[in-house]
């Protein structure tokens, strides 16, 4: 089996995960650093994970809805170019079949065949480039992103209830690194990808993400 039907669901669990390993971390290192208590570490925590998951689902939601709804309404005007100048959309489809290597006879006769068995479906597929495998699905983004987000949160608050306060913030750097290698390694693995590059290019992020986070929180908590 090809991976391209994981492209969908893959890319916002790795996006969800990863940005709720990297901001839940990212915001308990800048508390900690700005010289807060436990308490208030994990309070800011759990308040980063339930406003990162929602706003990771509407955000989702939302922008694969304008994808959706812009293939829709290509989708609508292609069957409308169908239905009052069939000639013409023959044309462009032997066209697209020559420019893909086939010579203009057996263009036509594939344009023809293809175009009788599902005319929209073709036309969809080979003019505009919507397939199923690509389709927008804005509910499976939304709900993939909003629990991969709260798993990902999650494990950085799990260090902060386990860890000595002494060794917080070492601790929840150490593990969100190995969080966030871990990850990037079952996505490379799962998509087909270099494990590597991809437990490098998550990690690398992450932990610049972390480094700012935690200097400006050191900056604010000095001034104060």
């Amino acid at each position: 089996m090809h991976r391209t039907t994981r492209i969908g669901w893959l890319r916002a669990a790795v996006l969800g995960a990863n940005d709720g390993i990297v901001s839940t971390a990212s915001l308990i290192l800048g508390v900690a650093a700005a010289g807060a208590d436990a308490k208030a570490i994990l309070i800011a925590g759990v308040a980063g994970l339930v406003a990162g998951a929602s706003s990771m689902a509407a955000g989702e939601y939302v922008s694969v809805s304008s994808q959706s709804d812009t293939e829709r309404a290509d989708l609508a005007r292609e069957s409308e170019e169908l239905a009052t100048d069939p000639v013409r959309e023959h044309a462009e489809m032997a066209a697209i079949y020559v420019k893909r290597g086939l010579d203009p006879a057996l263009a036509e006769v594939v344009a023809r065949q293809l175009t009788a068995h599902d005319a929209l479906g073709t036309h969809a597929r080979d003019e505009l480039g919507i397939t199923d495998t690509s389709t927008a699905r804005p509910l499976q983004a939304a709900l993939t992103s909003a629990a991969t987000f709260s798993l990902g949160a999650a494990l950085p608050l799990l260090v902060v209830l386990l860890a000595p306060v002494t060794w917080l913030a070492w601790s929840v750097t150490g593990s969100a690194l190995l969080f966030l290698a871990l990850l990037g390694a079952i996505a490379g693995a799962t998509g087909g990808a270099p494990v590597f590059s991809a437990t490098f290019r998550l990690t690398l992020w992450g932990a610049l993400a972390m480094a700012i986070t935690a200097g400006v929180g050191a900056l604010f908590g000095g001034s104060a």
